[in-house]
């Protein structure tokens, strides 16, 4: 069984006592030490200033341009934390029962509770940082709701809050950068990591703009790189969102938790053809206001206003009355799939449900009215006034699905359906987030410790941005205590040439094989498999027969891909190929995990355990454990457990009716 390294004591009690206790690097010792960080998303831009703030020295690598590119900046809907400005009930123990349940009980309870006791700490440090949350008439901080809880404590900045929150934390890296405590290095992407003596000591990184493959020392590597979502080709992640460090980070020995673990999004901009290259996700946000429903009558094609109310169908506030349209998002994707599949879907697809905000219109109008004592406002003026409040709080989304879709969302309907989003699986980490190498760290979405089978709205970021300037800064020098003694290795040395060699060749190899397939034909391919037999719903037929058909397309890639272009030169269709190399070994061990993982749990709803009511149907007795592969060779992966303990909450039957 795998050792997290919890710490021991009364769960409220172990991340303090474990600060209380930790080994501490002096001053003058921090300023000899490198540390690399590898992405500069909020875990990544975090962890990156707040160790250059400490003194360490720091490199940071971001395959895009600018730090601000990272695609945290996607993040629309808002950021989780246990203030309880509402008076509304929250508490630190709320938001760690919340977020323990929303995962379906599959992640571990000491990481959590740490999370959600640091989460008010986020607030007060973006505060500072000037992040402009948005806030209430008197001047105090805002909130709102998102799914899987009865309360409101998600802060926000209109739907722009990553964006906001990644701009705080890149000053705080570039204050770090103009006082020489970091180095940045942006178009550079990790290709490999250096170990010496079964530690993590350095990287292989390539120019993406003139092609050079360079070495860089480091005492300890932190993976920041965010999820591996894109694996499925359609997804909600920026088209360069990969999974290649985390996975050059498993086959030299780092094990992979959960891979089987990702995120269905409900609220996404339907697909519209076959020409799409991603997805774009409206906001959760959205359903803290808007109402989804279908029509009661299958196959209905009036338009949305010519359907009465008494034909509509509000599936989610008739299934789950506790919590209505904040169901977690597992539930509400696995719903609105049920009623596409039974034929009640809408638009020309029959892929989609409505999200209606004519009665939040109609509500905000009606308050607005009473503010401004206008007791007989006619129908006309409730509505704009309406439509005011509710551009006041999400007119960029608005604009945004207007410009997508051509649609007026304040006249008409969104319609919206579930896509990939999240990854909740990722490398595993032990309390302290470090990997199976020593040295080798992975923090905010790139690990799988904090979400289980599903991930709260509105967790994300603080997940990033609590492992980045709270948790790291501490538990790294446990670590870094006993190497003060280390000097910088030479990139000279001789496990540096052989990881720059072993690159080198591999990159050779893809450009040698001149065939006829494009990477994007052959990435499409892997996605349709992945989203077919290894997406939302799931059977073990269909599971054995995705896994043989990776492994026929793998053979395909390397005999038959076609990459244009040269090695010393700026192509992005290398560093693409790359990528869909590592996606495809990648794919093939979520099917792998998926097929093992004999229970539905969270967003994975394996099709022979779910309930009479057709629920997801847990196995606690047999799966509750992180599952945690091993590469041994090519085809071939050894599981590891790490048994989940559950000391306060109670496991049951998730149920939000």
């Amino acid at each position: 069984m795998l050792n997290g390294k919890i710490p021991e004591g009364p769960l409220e009690k172990k991340w303090e006592d474990y600060k209380g206790h930790v080994k501490l690097v002096n001053p003058a010792n921090k300023r000899k030490i490198e540390i690399i960080v590898i992405g500069t998303g909020l875990a990544g831009a975090s962890a990156a200033a707040a160790l250059g703030e400490l003194g360490y020295q720091v490199k940071v690598f971001c395959f895009q341009d600018s730090p601000r590119r990272a695609h945290s900046i996607a993040a629309q809907g808002g950021i989780n934390a246990a203030k309880n400005y509402q008076n509304d009930g929250d508490s630190v123990f709320r938001l760690f029962y919340d977020t323990i349940k929303g995962g379906d009980y599959r992640a571990r309870e000491s990481n959590v509770h740490r999370l959600s006791e640091v989460s008010g700490n986020i607030i007060d440090q973006c505060v500072a940082q000037g992040v402009p949350f948005a806030r209430e008439y008197g001047g105090l901080l805002s909130n709102r709701s998102f799914g899987g809880t009865q309360v409101q404590r998600t802060f926000y900045a209109a739907g722009q809050t990553g964006q906001q929150l990644l701009i705080g934390a890149y000053q705080a890296l570039e204050r770090q950068v103009a006082l020489g405590n970091v180095k940045q290095y942006t178009r550079h992407e990790m290709l490999e990591i250096v170990m010496i003596d079964g530690k993590a000591r350095g990287i292989i990184a390539r120019d993406l703009v003139s092609g050079e493959l360079e070495r860089h020392f480091g005492h300890a590597v932190l993976l920041c790189s965010g999820g591996y979502g894109n694996v499925f080709y359609l997804s909600t992640n920026a088209m360069g969102s990969n999974t290649t460090a985390i996975w050059k980070a498993h086959r030299k020995g780092a094990l992979f938790g959960n891979p089987c673990f990702t995120q269905i999004h409900p609220t996404c901009i339907p697909v519209s053809g076959d020409h799409q290259s991603k997805l774009t996700l409206m906001s959760e946000s959205l359903r803290n206001d808007g109402r989804i429903w279908v029509p009661k009558k299958q196959g209905d094609t009036r338009r949305p206003s010519e359907i009465p109310e008494e034909e509509r169908d509000y599936y989610l506030e008739r299934r789950y009355p506790a919590f209505g349209n904040l169901v977690p998002r597992d539930v509400a994707s696995r719903a609105a799939k049920e009623r596409c599949d039974a034929g009640y879907g809408v638009g020309s697809s029959r892929q989609a449900v409505y999200l209606d905000y004519a009665a939040a219109i109609q509500r905000y109008g009606k308050i607005e009215a009473s503010k401004r004592n206008l007791a007989n406002a006619d129908a006309d003026t409730i509505t704009l006034l309406g439509k005011e409040v509710v551009k006041e709080k999400y007119g960029n989304l608005f604009d945004m699905y207007e410009k997508i879709t051509g649609e007026n969302p304040y006249e008409i309907p969104m319609r919206i359906y579930p896509a990939v989003h999240y990854t909740m699986g990722g490398l595993w980490v032990d309390y302290e987030l470090m990997t199976t190498i020593p040295g080798l760290y992975a923090l905010g979405e790139c690990n799988f410790s904090d979400h289980g089978a599903n991930r709260l709205g509105a967790s994300a970021l603080m997940q990033g941005l609590a492992d980045g300037y709270f948790v790291i800064p501490y538990t790294i020098g446990n670590y870094l205590a006993d190497d003060i003694r280390t000097v910088s290795i030479p990139t000279t040395h001789a496990a540096f040439e052989e990881a720059e060699k072993s690159v080198r060749e591999r990159i050779e190899k893809l450009m040698s094989i001149k065939g006829n397939q494009s990477v994007e034909s052959l990435h499409k391919r892997l996605g349709k498999i992945m989203w077919d037999k290894c997406g939302m719903a799931r059977n073990a037929q269909g599971l054995k027969e995705a896994i043989v058909e990776i492994q026929q397309l793998k053979k395909e890639f390397w005999s038959d891909v076609k990459i244009p272009g040269g090695i010393n030169e700026f192509n992005p269709e290398l560093d693409k190929a790359n990528r869909v190399a590592d996606f495809i070994e990648l794919g093939e061990l979520m099917c792998k995990d998926a097929l093992h993982r004999e229970e539905s749990c969270g967003g994975h709803f394996r099709e022979e355990y779910q309930t009479e009511e057709g629920e997801a149907l847990r196995q606690d007795d047999k799966f509750m454990y992180v599952a945690a592969w091993e590469m041994k060779g090519e085809h071939e992966w050894q599981l590891h457990k790490e048994d989940l303990n559950y000391e306060v909450v109670k496991p049951t039957q998730r149920s939000y009716k």
